[in-house]
């Protein structure tokens, strides 16, 4: 029984592009830069990745003007990003359906990434942290993206691949299909929504 929503909802990061080192390495930047004891890929995966930096840096009770130096240094670090090699013929067979971005990487940076691959194009257009008060896992962004789209939550898929995905779009009443991670639908990469959705 395949998936016929009426939209899809993206995240990009570790959906669309492998973007892991380079926020790792902005990230301990900044942190270096403000005098503070960098972290390690296993704590960076297993506490923060995927998480809204602002909430990162909340529970790392560290000043927000970290934050902001941290993503001034990733917009300078897009070279370390790769796309996933199914990310566009995946996207391409997905063309009769709308879709729109989800991310709470900046607004900025996140445009920049898509025309980087040459796949914004593919997208209605692009919601991130900047246009709500609180990110994922918090529904806001995706029932916000849902209202756009002028679609119910409830006919919508969202593709993420992380845990606080799953739990914005299952907050918000989407199907959720996960990459890698336990959600409604699970996946091993990108290009397996074909098998998924008609």
């Amino acid at each position: 029984m395949k998936l016929k929503p009426k939209a899809i909802l993206f995240d990009m990061d570790g959906v669309l592009v492998d973007s892991f080192d380079s926020w790792l390495f902005s990230l301990n930047s900044a942190l270096e830069a403000f005098k503070h004891e960098k972290i390690s890929r296993t704590e960076f995966t297993n506490k923060y990745w995927g998480h809204d930096l602002y909430d990162n840096l909340k529970k790392m009770n560290l000043p927000l003007k970290v934050a902001k130096f941290c993503n001034n240094i990733y917009g300078n670090n897009t070279d370390k990003i790769k796309i996933y090699k199914e990310t566009k013929s995946t996207l391409e067979k997905l063309g009769k359906y709308r879709k729109a971005i989800i991310t709470n990487t900046p607004k900025d940076c996140a445009v920049k990434i898509l025309k980087q691959f040459d796949i914004e194009k593919f997208f209605d257009f692009v919601m991130t942290s900047d246009d709500v008060t609180m990110g994922k896992p918090d529904p806001e962004i995706v029932l916000k993206a849902c209202k756009r789209l002028k679609v119910d939550p409830k006919d919508i898929v969202l593709v993420g691949d992380t845990d606080s995905d799953v739990k914005a779009g299952r907050k918000a009443g989407c199907k959720v299909v996960g990459i890698n991670v336990d959600a409604d639908y699970t996946i091993k990469n990108i290009s397996e929504l074909n098998l998924l959705i008609e």
